[in-house]
């Protein structure tokens, strides 16, 4: 079906009577789906253009500002003695942590904090969605009720006028205190989303280095905000390895403290032990130190008391003793290393305010307007295209109808219609004209092979132009010296005789025969049989039509205004009758289906077809064959 569609999109046959071969899609194929689609695939382009532009206009310019910093790596000596995959695994480890705690929640508040974001009016979102819109309004919503019922809540409490201190301003102030809680908490967390939002953290390559941009509307603000940013991180660092060590130091003090606790005591303890040289000094029998306490122990064997010796209580005291300068050095060593803490990371590159905007970028969304509306205004008009099952061109004629095409025929009019009745003789130059020209000489060619004196017209539906063509016809045929009659054999419409008969028969007419029925149409040339005839002489039939072309034999031309398909099968039953029918069509109006089941009732009833007439023919190939034929004549 694509083929053939694209095919009869672009097939159309010459004058000269050629014909393509190919049934494949050409260039030629290509050329005629734009020049038919030209003003939809024109359209849409345009269209994203003006929303381009709408954009554009509306949009606020953003600045980005960008820092860098630079993160030195720290590996242990043993992972440094490994394989370079594992240190390159590992760094870039650490670097994605390090990207992890730039991204974090506690450098964007440290750094709302220090330049007061939360009270800055202007920090609003950059580029806020539509759906960050709805969630606002549905936010504002939500207050407003909140609000709302707090005030009615207050009102109902004010004629009461309760004392301060009571209850029920108790409870008063405190659903106020809450209200405001929870909107500071969400002027808080709106103001942490929108910084996370516009900020971007990303590393170069598999460098060390990182890059910190931050978009706003304001330059100086976003540079603030992007050095902040590098600064709250390195401040980070350093706070978080001073807070380690303050929390080590704390508890070497304490260690230290009891160490020396235990260790004053077993030296008193050996010291006594020495001055009464018994295992009863200053303490019970058997006592023991555990963790610095004096223990009392059991007696032995025949009431003797138990205890260390002094060679175990020298031991424990000296234990003691080198645990306690063991731990006293670590302290002095802590305390030395806390004025040089040094921050893994460093500014290399400072944040400067912008000078042009980074967003929009006007030309770009230009062009991606542009081109996103080709595309669609292209894929519409395809899909249209594949979808239509209209008639468009002679060669879906032939293909779908086993028919020729004999004529295209242009609105004779900017708005779109065929023209008038008599066209070709108002305006013998008009394309119109010219095309109808053509179609009589194509008509005059088939005449050669086979007398064609009764011509039937017909179409699918009403309005393709019917009798527009039937009047012009015969007025041509007319002007040509042939005395010619047209019939309207359209009883259900009656467009020619509504429009070219004014009077109704005399009174010294005979009405009952068919010539005294018969009206001169003045301007035109040619006679008019009305369509009230019609119907009392049944000429839709093939026996009253024979009958009634013997008795007009004065005439060389007769047109027969038949009726449109639509007007029921029975109505084209007296096209036997005529030595051939000229079947009128609508370009790109006319359905395919409908055209094919009249060709088909005309096989039926063994009506010998002349062609097919397009009419409202709004392709450019109309313009060619003009060109070509004004060539031909130079």
């Amino acid at each position: 079906m694509l083929e053939r569609q694209w095919s009869a999109a672009a097939n159309q046959r010459n004058l000269h009577g050629r014909e393509r071969d190919s049934d494949f899609i050409e260039i030629a194929d290509i050329t005629s789906f734009i020049r038919q689609r030209i003003i939809l695939i024109i359209t849409f382009p345009l269209l994203g253009l003006v929303g381009a532009s709408f954009y554009i206009a509306t949009t606020d310019p953003v600045f980005t500002a960008r820092t860098q910093i630079l993160i030195e790596p720290k590996i242990p000596e043993l992972l440094q003695q490994q394989s370079g995959e594992i240190n390159l695994s590992l760094d870039t480890s650490q670097v994605e942590t390090q990207l992890a705690v730039i991204r974090s929640e506690k450098i964007a508040s440290m750094v709302i904090d220090e330049l007061g974001l939360a009270e800055n009016a202007t920090f609003v979102p950059s580029s806020p969605s539509i759906v960050e819109r709805f969630e606002r309004l549905w936010e504002m919503t939500v207050d407003a009720l909140s609000l709302n019922e707090i005030s009615q809540h207050q009102t109902m409490l004010t004629p009461a006028s309760p004392a301060p201190g009571t209850a029920e301003t108790a409870d008063v102030s405190a659903e106020l205190d809450i209200t405001a809680q929870l909107s500071e908490f969400k002027r808080r967390r709106r103001v942490v989303e929108t910084f996370a939002k516009d900020l971007s953290v990303y590393r170069l390559g598999v460098s060390y280095a990182v890059d910190i941009t931050f978009n706003s509307l304001d330059p100086e603000l976003a540079a603030n905000v992007a050095n902040a940013t590098a600064g709250a991180f390195v401040r980070e660092q350093l706070e978080t390895r001073a807070a380690a060590a303050r929390e080590g130091t704390a508890w070497l003090e304490k260690r230290i403290e009891k160490v020396r606790a235990q260790m004053n005591l077993a030296t008193q303890m050996t010291q006594e032990f020495r001055t009464k040289h018994d295992y009863s000094v200053g303490r019970p029998l058997g006592a023991t130190i555990v963790d610095g306490q004096v223990v009392a122990s059991g007696e032995g064997e025949g009431g003797a008391p138990t205890g260390p010796t002094l060679e175990e209580l020298e031991v424990t005291a000296d234990s003691y003793r080198k645990m306690y300068e063991s731990l006293l050095a670590a302290f002095t060593s802590s305390v030395n290393q806390q004025p040089y803490l040094i921050a893994d990371a460093r500014v290399i590159t400072p944040a400067t305010p912008p000078l042009a905007a980074s967003h929009p970028r006007e030309k770009l969304v230009l062009v991606l307007g542009g081109v996103a509306g080709l595309m669609a205004g292209v894929g519409l008009a395809f899909a249209r295209h594949t979808l239509d099952r209209t008639i468009r061109t002679p060669r879906q004629i032939r293909d779908e109808l086993g028919l020729d095409c004999i004529g295209e025929l242009p609105p004779a009019r900017f708005s779109g219609g065929l023209g008038q009745l008599d066209d070709v003789l108002r305006r013998p130059q008009s394309r119109f004209s010219q095309s109808l020209r053509r179609t009589q000489s194509a008509i005059s060619l088939a005449n050669v092979a086979h007398p064609l004196r009764c011509i039937g017209i017909t179409s699918v539906a009403p309005g393709d132009g019917k009798s527009t063509v039937t009047s012009n016809l015969a007025a041509l045929y007319a002007v040509s010296g042939m005395r010619t009659l047209v019939i309207d054999a359209d009883v259900l419409h009656s467009a020619l005789t509504k429009r070219l008969v004014h009077s109704r028969a005399s009174a010294g007419e005979n009405v009952d025969s068919i010539k005294g029925q018969i009206r001169s149409v003045p301007g035109l040339q040619f006679d008019l049989l009305p369509s009230p005839v019609s119907d009392p002489h049944r000429l839709i039939t093939p026996k009253h039509m024979d009958a009634m072309i013997d008795e007009l034999d004065s005439y060389e031309v007769i047109i027969v205004d038949l009726p449109p398909f639509t007007s029921g099968v029975h109505a084209l039953t007296a096209s036997s009758a005529l030595d051939g029918v000229l079947v009128v069509v609508e370009w790109g109006k006319t359905p395919v289906d409908l055209a094919v089941e009249l060709s088909r009732i005309l096989q039926v009833t063994k009506t010998s077809v002349i062609g097919v007439v397009m009419t409202k023919v709004r392709s450019l190939s109309t313009r060619q064959y003009s060109r070509r034929d004004t060539e031909a004549a130079h």
